[in-house]
């Protein structure tokens, strides 16, 4: 690199707090991180104090900690979640508060730990999360969410590499994914996120009644509700703030139809579910609900997964991204899914967004269901995009034109 780390470090900072969260003069901020993001932690901090947050509020985690929990604590005690985490984050963000999370988790950590106790521990987790995560599909707040490299994961995504060397690489991707590189990253992104803008615009006017998936294992038609927006990199809060919810992000997303999936679909990467990897699985849905689920490794994790609640096993976003993404032309999985969504097209088991449906932040929760949106505790994105998949937009007629050819645009 050009630049010494530490100044990429600070320049990553400042492109997270000004352009992802955009903190405004006189908003606190939350950021939620892992212990092993305390240099980054530090220079977001400092940056957003720079922009006039009068108070930053760190919440720490340890995956040790976790890791701890799962070889000692009491084996009846996974089904507990503590509350004031949440309640502590909610009334922050009632208050004006913005929030930007940092990921740093080990994707094996977990691998040698009783899958029933890793179900029970994120499907407690899921539950007790709930007014904050309504708080973020509706768009409440700003909010965002970037990564830094704790050593398991370096360690996944470089094995080869020494190891007083992996974290530094993976530094170095995420700097290269996320245009930090660039001479201004700030003017960079704009422009990615007008590009972006473009390809939305264009799915907006089309108001497909249906996307249709082809490819190697998986042959899956995805309905999507009536007065579905496609939304890409750039959101508006509530309170009309301006953020990129993903750092990096590649995509363009909307709603799909909660009783209208049909087919089957093959995973093209591996998913990183509660500090398990779920690897080479399959999904068959019938009238919107997963009717079987296989996996070759986290079979058990997955399934578990898709039966938190109700609304678990139906979709709740559909995103497109094409294979010429940054990502995707590094040919590298990096076994997180900030990434490995940005690096493929996508669907999430789930929580549906409020702001992909025409008014529907306004609706009721009877509402939203009766107009096709997903309501769960969960939001899980995985993988099924290459440039094996081809996508067709269905019209309300049942004619069909193309929307991606062998991973990439076709318009």
């Amino acid at each position: 690199m050009n630049i010494d780390f530490n100044q990429m470090l600070g320049r990553y900072a400042d492109v997270a707090v000004q352009v992802g969260v955009n903190v405004q003069t006189g908003q606190e901020l939350i950021v939620n991180a892992d212990l092993n993001a305390a240099p980054l932690v530090r220079e977001i901090v400092r940056s957003a104090y720079q922009c006039g947050a009068p108070l930053v509020h760190v919440f720490w985690g340890d995956e040790q900690v976790t890791l701890n929990r799962f070889k000692h604590a009491p084996r009846d005690s996974f089904d507990q979640a503590p509350e004031w985490p949440i309640q502590s984050r909610v009334g922050l963000i009632d208050s004006g508060a913005a929030m930007l999370t940092i990921t740093a988790d080990d994707p094996d950590l977990l691998r040698e730990q009783d899958p029933l106790l890793i179900s029970a521990m994120q499907r407690a987790a899921s539950m007790r999360g709930v007014p904050l995560r309504d708080r973020v599909t509706n768009a409440a707040l700003n909010w965002a969410i970037v990564a830094a490299p704790s050593q398991g994961w370096a360690a996944r995504v470089f094995p080869d590499a020494a190891p007083d060397q992996q974290q530094l690489r993976l530094w170095e991707a995420i700097f290269a994914t996320c245009r930090i590189d660039q001479a201004d990253p700030v003017a960079t992104w704009k422009r990615h996120i007008a590009d972006l803008a473009t390809r939305s615009a264009h799915l907006n006017g089309k108001q497909y009644s249906a996307l249709a998936y082809h490819g190697p294992g998986t042959d899956l038609t995805i309905g999507l509700v009536e007065g579905h927006r496609w939304v890409s990199g750039s959101m508006s809060s509530q309170r009309g703030v301006e953020f990129v919810a993903n750092m990096p992000t590649e995509e363009v997303f909307t709603m799909p139809h909660r009783m209208r999936v049909d087919g089957t679909v093959r995973s093209t990467k591996p998913l990183s579910l509660a500090g398990t990897l779920v690897e080479d699985f399959g999904l068959t849905f019938r009238e919107g609900r997963v009717t079987d689920v296989q996996a070759a490794r986290g079979e058990e994790v997955l399934r578990r997964h898709v039966a938190t609640d109700e609304g678990a096993a139906r979709l709740g976003e559909v995103a497109l991204v094409p294979e010429r993404s940054p990502i995707a032309r590094s040919k590298r999985i990096f076994y997180n899914t900030l990434f490995d969504e940005n690096a493929a097209c996508h669907i999430a088991l789930g929580m549906a967004l409020s702001f992909n449906m025409d008014g529907g932040r306004t609706k009721t929760p009877e509402q939203f269901a009766a107009a096709g949106g997903n309501i769960s505790a969960i939001h899980t994105d995985f993988m099924i995009g290459s440039a094996e998949i081809d996508i067709d937009g269905v019209r309300e007629d049942g004619s069909r034109e193309p929307v991606m050819r062998q991973g990439e645009w076709a318009f």
